[in-house]
């Protein structure tokens, strides 16, 4: 049996490598590193961290911590490793990001049924089983050969990198550690601005200098992860109702709430480093250096990473892909990760996982089967191969499953709770059903669907 090619060592890609290796089919993994980097990517390992450390909620209620609970089930090794690397973050799931690449290196490398090359592909074979999952960093051969097979033009936003910031640069005299809600001690530390700092760095925001796009470019990002200065550009008040929403962090000083808030999450194990969260920027360096230090506490604050932007490309998934993640006209190749339209790091590798999976399912010659649509990575399946009027990256939420079950919902309520479930007397009594409430059930019931998908 020929070898199973990956190319892109990313987290799709050693997430689908491991895949196929755990089921005893040799794979041949290529990644360009370090022969060639692309704009974002600085080290040599796989499974590189270029934007935040954090894999975001870990709350299985919610629908990317559902996601990663789905990947436990189905052993994911990024979420073995996640979970060995983990670095303090409030009821996110956030990583040491060296440490995490350097233990994903170590597996791949090690496993017998994987080979590394470290070599650029240029183009897409034409026979032989293949996985894309090149990210959306492809390099501009790869991308042009994929443009060619698909018959599309490619779809691009841009994503744009927070600054990590020293530790020891910061000024604990202002900035108190909490986690929003949580009473004492958290695992953010927390810069607070009264209403005439923030003025003051909002307006700066406006003025300062950004990077300017290439005469070729196109203005077009991904609303989850808008950069800092176009968010302000939006209104004066919409980073504090946003990325600087000062809400369940009062002040130890006051006990009360600040006007805003900017956060920092701890980016290594040792807590040398932090990220600040939600401030991705195309600021020109000098900008941030002269803006960011604008931010109480951060004052005099050394940037180990500064901001910046890069180019995402993606497919238009329901012209391209079946469910299987097979490519229409060359189902020999499949694709994983962001290209193949999904958005965020625990979404990328899921959609890596299920490619390895399937992949290894068609070189025994076995049939391919989708999870079903009321699991998380059902949901994603269905996201990205449904035709829509206009084909958008999204992270994983509950709007991409089906309609809520409101009668399976009650039916699931023993008797004994359902009075504190009902508003109102008499015939006008109606159900009320929190967001949480829906959320749990959806979360039960994903979980209970993707068991029964593995049994089948």
């Amino acid at each position: 049996m020929e070898p199973i090619t990956i190319i892109g060592g990313g987290l799709a890609g050693c997430e689908a490598a491991y895949q196929c290796a755990k089921q005893g089919l040799d794979v041949v993994l290529y990644d360009m590193k370090p022969l060639k980097f692309s704009p974002a990517h600085e080290s040599e390992d796989l499974a590189e961290l270029v934007c935040s450390n954090s894999f975001r909620s870990d709350d299985k209620a919610s629908a990317v911590g559902l996601l990663k609970e789905e990947m436990r089930l189905l052993d994911s090794l990024l979420m073995q490793v996640a979970a060995k690397t983990k670095v303090p973050a409030g009821s996110a799931l956030a990583v040491d990001r060296a440490r995490f690449a350097r233990i994903i290196t170590e597996k791949i490398s090690s496993n017998p049924h994987i080979t590394i090359i470290r070599e650029e592909i240029t183009a897409l074979p034409d026979t032989g089983l293949t996985i894309l999952a090149t990210g959306p960093l492809s390099s501009e051969a790869l991308t042009g050969d994929l443009r060619q097979r698909t018959g599309e033009e490619h779809l691009a936003f841009y994503d744009a990198i927070a600054p990590i910031i020293a530790a020891d640069s910061l000024n604990y005299d202002i900035i108190f550690s909490a986690s929003r809600w949580q009473a004492g001690e958290g695992d953010y530390l927390n810069c607070p601005m009264t209403k005439e700092e923030y003025k003051r760095f909002s307006k700066a925001l406006l003025a300062a200098d950004k990077v300017p796009l290439k005469g070729f470019e196109k203005k077009k990002y991904f609303e989850g992860c808008l950069p800092i200065e176009v968010m302000n550009e939006r209104g004066e008040d919409t980073l504090r109702f946003g990325p600087m929403k000062p809400v369940g962090l009062p002040v130890p000083q006051t006990r009360e709430e600040a006007y805003a808030v900017v956060q920092l999450r701890m980016e290594n194990k040792e807590g040398s480093h932090y990220n600040m969260v939600g401030f991705q920027t195309k600021l020109t360096y000098s900008a941030q250096k002269k803006i960011f230090r604008m931010i109480p506490g951060m004052e005099n604050c050394e940037f180990l990473r500064f901001g910046s932007i890069h180019r995402n490309t993606f497919v238009c998934g329901p012209k391209v892909l079946e469910p299987s993640l097979q490519m229409k006209k060359h189902p020999h190749i499949l694709l994983a990760g962001q290209i193949s339209g999904v958005e965020g790091y625990v979404e990328s590798t899921a959609i890596g996982l299920l490619a390895g999976r399937n992949a290894a399912a068609l070189a025994r010659g076995e049939a391919v089967t989708i999870p079903p649509r009321d699991t998380a990575h059902g949901a994603l399946i269905h996201h990205l191969t449904t035709e829509v009027k206009r084909f958008q990256p999204t992270n994983v939420n509950y709007s991409l499953f089906p309609p809520f079950d409101k009668e399976g919902y009650k039916a699931s309520i023993p008797e004994a709770e359902r009075a504190g479930h009902r508003k109102g007397k008499g015939k006008r009594q109606r159900w009320r059903i929190g967001k949480r409430d829906k959320a749990d059930f959806r979360s039960k019931i994903a979980l209970q669907a993707l068991k029964n998908w593995l049994n089948d």
